[in-house]
C-alpha cells in the first residue's frame, strides 16, 4: 500500500456514500492548491487526467 493510499481510504470510508459535483470538487482543489502552492502541478495533472477520463483519443 502506497501511503497516499491511507488518504484515499480514508476519504472513502468517511465521505464514501456521498454524491458531490464536479464544480464542488473543482472548488476544493482550488481551495487546497490556495493553502498548499507546492502541491499545483500533482493536482492540475489529476484535474487534467480526470477531465479527459473519457476521451478516446488517449
Amino acid at each position: 500500500m502506497y501511503f497516499t493510499d491511507r488518504g484515499i481510504e480514508e476519504l472513502a470510508e468517511r465521505r464514501g456514500t456521498e454524491t458531490v459535483p464536479l464544480e464542488w470538487l473543482a472548488d476544493r482543489l482550488r481551495d487546497f492548491v490556495d493553502l498548499n502552492p507546492e502541491f499545483e502541478v500533482p493536482i492540475e495533472r489529476l484535474a487534467t487526467w480526470l477531465a479527459r477520463l473519457d476521451d478516446e483519443d488517449e
